[in-house]
């Protein structure tokens, strides 16, 4: 019996987020007929299971079409669980998520005398991003991006002590570049964060490195008009939207010299032409660190989609499905769908 979730469908069924179209990739897989069921639970979910043969496979609906998901509902999560006698959860991308589907059936399987365990992928994710913290080879080198260090602060307060160079990129460095005091023109910054900024870089010394240069433009959209300047040159009315060259190699340079890399946040707004540079560079970089032997763990989310559009994802040691997982692992909080796993 699989179960999954899709979209944000609120607690209610919606046509757009129906796992239907799931059933026929399911069947090209597994290579065997997959029943498909529109309940998740009640009395047609329980007569499908019941007929499943040995090598039956049934596809239930979204979990997220019932508010009993999300708010992790014993009851139903024991509806969900059916009698089953193993539950594997394969799903890393969801694990930070205490969810009927994640938690509540594992604890119903177990308390029934079932075992829950992790599947293939869950073992990867959790195998790689741990022995990155635990037994890094050296050098240990994380490169951390994105819109803002507010949502990464644990993820850095738990790395500094670990790593021998935290790289900053993204637009989380107009925060950092405030706090040396430098005009950041109309980028985006937190500034209610710029104390706590200036603290890591104090505490970090020269193990914490920050833009150079940067690419700016008046407006952040393809085919902008786009200036390198110095990170002391940003102008009234640009806005920093990717590292510069001399920042990319220097970062660059750093990552393929590492034995141990753990990326996660691209340099710039990647996604629209002509800020893409930095956040590839790094990627690039990265892609011959792991071909020459280094661990290269990236994790998840914008970055997972970096890597693919620069092509070296295939390339990289692994590329961790889960964005909010990795950042709740990384920051040494533990996962509700990993700790309701049995002991085993």
């Amino acid at each position: 019996v699989l179960l999954s979730h899709l979209g944000r469908p609120e607690g209610r069924p919606d046509p757009a987020f129906s796992l239907a179209p799931v059933r026929e990739a399911a069947e090209a897989c597994l290579g065997v007929e997959v029943a498909f069921c529109p309940e998740t639970v009640g009395p047609e979910a329980d007569a499908r299971r019941g007929a499943l043969g040995p090598g039956g496979v049934l596809l239930l609906e979204n979990t997220r079409f019932h508010p009993q998901e999300t708010a992790n509902d014993p009851e139903w999560a024991r509806a969900l669980a059916g009698g089953a006698r193993v539950f594997v959860n394969d799903a890393f991308g969801a694990a930070h998520r205490a969810h009927a589907s994640t938690v509540g059936v594992a604890d119903a399987v177990r308390r029934a005398g079932g075992r829950a365990a992790a599947g293939y992928l869950m073992e990867r994710e959790l195998r790689f991003l741990g022995e990155a913290l635990a037994d890094p080879a050296r050098p240990f080198v994380a490169v951390l991006g994105g819109a803002k260090i507010s949502g990464k602060i644990d993820v850095v307060e738990a790395l500094l002590p670990r790593v021998d160079r935290l790289l900053i990129g993204g637009a989380m460095a107009n925060t950092f570049l405030l706090a040396l005091g430098l005009d950041v023109g109309a980028s985006l910054v937190e500034a209610d964060r710029v104390p706590l900024a200036a603290e890591l870089m104090e505490r970090a010394g020269e193990r914490l490195l920050i833009p150079v240069d940067a690419r700016v433009a008046e407006r952040i959209e393809a085919r902008a008009p786009v200036r390198t300047v110095a990170r002391d040159a940003v102008p009234a009315d640009g806005r920093i939207a990717d590292i510069g060259p001399e920042t990319a190699a220097l970062y660059a340079a750093e990552v393929e010299a590492a034995g141990t890399v753990l990326w996660n946040g691209p340099m710039g707004v990647f996604e629209v032409e002509g800020f893409d540079e930095g956040t590839r560079a790094v990627a690039e970089a990265a892609a011959r660190a792991a071909q020459r032997g280094a661990t290269v763990v990236v994790g998840g989310g914008d970055s997972a989609a970096a890597a693919e559009a620069a092509g070296v994802a295939e390339r990289l040691t692994h590329v961790s499905t889960g964005g909010g997982a990795s950042l709740e692992f990384l920051a040494g909080r533990p996962l509700p769908g990993v700790e309701a796993l049995s002991e085993a």
